[in-house]
C-alpha cells in the first residue's frame, strides 16, 4: 500500500487541479438550458474514467440525463465493489451571495469554493484519484470495481430506477459505496448507516382570471395568496407534528439503543445553533436536536411565490400562489403513499372560492442498514488509516434515492463513506470543499479498496 499512499501524496496539488476542471462544467440538471452542459459533463467524467485506468468507461442515455458507466473486471475471485455518486448539480441563485463565480473554482485557505465542490464532484473525484493511484502504482485494483455516476440524483433520479431495471445486469455486486454524505464535523470520519426519504410537491391556488385591483374587488373574493398561507398553516401543529392524516402510521419509534448512541456523539448543538445563523432551534416536541434531523420526519416550505414582490407598492390581489413543499420521510415511510396522503388532506382542506391543484415532483424511499456486515468494519479500519481516528456511526437527515433502489436490487450492504462538513453549503452559495477532507478521503478509500478485498466474502 505504501507505493499508493506515496503517490496519493506527491499529486495531491494535482488532485485538486483536475477537480477545477470538473467543478467548472455547469451541470445543473434541473435547467433545461443546461441541458447542453450536463451531457458535456457526462462526457468529461467518462474520460476521465478510462485516463484513471479504468477498461471501459460509457456515457448511457435515458429518458432525462445520461449515466456514466465505468467499470474494471480484472481481480476474478476477487469481490466487486459497485461505487455511486452523482456529476449534477443545484442551481447557484442568488447569484450577489457568491464571494466568487459558482462555475469558476476559487482556493481560499483550506477551502475550495465552487458549485459541486462537495455535492457530489468532489467525493466522486475522491474515489477516481484512488482507483488512478492504483493504477500508477500497481497497474491494477485488488478487485473488481463498478462505477455508476448519474446526472439526475438532484431532481430526484426521476429515471434511476428504469435504468437500473434496464442494466440489471451489470449492477452484480457484493458491496455497495456511496460517497455523498457529510461527516459529523471536521476531524471526526463517518459512516452513515441511515438516510431519509423524501416526497416533494407543488401546490397551486388559483382565483380570479388575473390580478384584480384590491379596492375594487377587495372584501369580495378570495386572495390566493392568503388562502395558500392557511393551507401552509393547517399543515402542522403546535408541536412541530403533521396534522396529515395517516402520516405516522409508518414511522418506526427510535429505539432505546439508538437513542443512547446519537447521545454519545460528539455533537455540539451550540455550534450547530452558530452554523445556521438562526436565533434558537426548534422542532417536534419530545425529540433531541439529532434525533429530529435524522431519525424522525418533517415538512418544509422550500418555495413560495405571488402577487407583486418588486419594489414600491402595487394594491392587487393575485390571480394565483404557489408553494415548493418537501417532506424527509423515515424509513417503511412509502414516499408515494405519502403524497396521496398530502394530496387528499390539501384538497380537503381548501374552501370552493379558489382552484387548487396538487402536483408530485419527485419521490424517494429512505434508508436503514444494519452496521455489523464485516464491510462496515472494514470501512472503520479504512478512515482510521486515511484520518488517524476511529470512525463513528450516524445517520444523515438528506435524501439519495438511490441508495434504497440499489440496496432493494442487490440485497447487499451500502455504505455511505461521506467527506463533507456540515457548514459546507452544498445546496447553498459559497459551496466549498475542505482539502483536508479530500485528500484524506483519497487515501482512506484506497485503504478501503484493499481492506474490502482481503474480506472472506464466501
Amino acid at each position: 500500500m505504501q507505493a499508493i499512499i506515496d503517490h496519493i501524496n506527491r499529486y495531491r496539488q494535482q488532485h485538486i487541479d483536475d477537480l477545477i476542471e470538473f467543478v467548472k462544467i455547469p451541470s445543473i440538471s434541473c435547467s433545461s438550458e443546461h441541458k447542453l452542459e450536463v451531457e458535456r459533463c457526462a462526457r468529461f467524467l467518462a474520460a476521465k474514467m478510462r485516463e484513471a485506468g479504468l477498461s471501459h468507461a460509457e456515457v448511457i442515455p435515458t429518458a432525462g440525463h445520461p449515466v456514466v458507466y465505468g467499470e474494471w473486471l480484472g481481480a476474478p475471485g476477487r469481490p466487486t465493489m459497485l461505487i455511486y455518486g452523482h456529476y449534477d448539480v443545484q442551481p447557484v441563485e442568488p447569484l450577489d451571495l457568491w464571494q466568487s463565480p459558482p462555475f469558476e473554482p476559487s482556493l481560499r485557505g483550506e477551502n475550495l469554493y465552487g458549485r459541486g465542490t462537495i455535492d457530489d464532484k468532489g467525493q466522486v473525484y475522491v474515489h477516481l484519484k484512488a482507483i488512478e493511484a492504483y493504477f500508477k502504482a500497481r497497474n491494477s485494483l485488488p478487485l473488481n470495481l463498478k462505477f455508476i455516476v448519474e446526472g439526475e440524483e438532484e431532481i430526484g433520479s426521476e429515471h434511476l430506477a428504469a435504468f437500473l431495471l434496464e442494466h440489471r445486469h451489470r449492477l452484480d455486486a457484493d458491496v455497495c459505496v456511496i460517497s455523498d454524505t457529510p461527516m459529523l464535523d471536521k476531524g471526526v470520519p463517518s459512516i452513515c448507516y441511515g438516510l431519509r426519504g423524501l416526497t416533494y410537491m407543488e401546490v397551486e391556488v388559483r382565483g380570479p382570471r388575473s390580478d384584480l385591483h384590491s379596492g375594487s374587488f377587495g372584501g369580495t373574493v378570495a386572495n390566493p395568496a392568503q388562502v395558500l398561507a392557511q393551507l401552509i398553516v393547517k399543515l402542522k401543529d403546535v408541536r412541530g407534528r403533521l396534522k396529515i392524516p395517516g402520516f405516522y402510521d409508518k414511522v418506526v419509534a427510535i429505539s432505546d439503543q439508538e437513542r443512547s448512541n446519537l447521545a454519545s456523539l460528539p455533537f455540539r448543538e451550540k455550534e450547530f445553533l452558530e452554523l445556521t445563523g438562526s436565533p434558537k432551534l426548534t422542532g417536534e416536541t419530545g425529540y433531541s436536536t439529532l434525533e429530529r434531523l435524522w431519525a424522525r420526519p418533517t415538512l418544509d416550505v422550500n418555495g413560495l411565490v405571488s402577487g407583486h414582490t418588486g419594489e414600491g407598492a402595487k394594491t392587487i390581489i393575485p390571480g394565483w400562489a404557489l408553494a415548493k413543499i418537501s417532506m424527509r420521510l423515515v424509513p417503511h415511510q412509502d414516499p408515494d403513499e405519502i403524497a396521496e396522503l398530502f394530496t387528499r388532506y390539501v384538497l380537503k382542506s381548501a374552501p370552493r372560492t379558489v382552484r387548487v391543484e396538487v402536483r408530485k415532483l419527485s419521490a424517494g424511499r429512505g434508508f436503514l442498514a444494519p452496521y455489523d456486515h464485516p464491510a462496515f468494519q472494514a470501512a472503520i479500519r479504512s478512515l482510521e488509516k486515511g484520518f488517524g481516528r476511529r470512525a463513528v456511526f450516524i445517520r444523515e437527515g438528506g435524501s439519495i434515492p438511490f441508495v434504497g433502489t440499489i440496496h432493494d436490487i442487490l440485497q447487499k450492504p451500502c455504505i455511505l463513506l461521506g467527506f463533507g462538513l456540515p457548514d459546507e453549503n452544498s445546496h447553498a452559495p459559497n459551496e466549498r470543499l475542505n482539502l483536508d477532507n479530500y485528500h484524506q478521503g483519497i487515501i482512506s478509500v484506497a485503504h478501503l479498496y484493499d481492506e474490502l478485498a482481503r474480506l472472506n466474502w464466501a
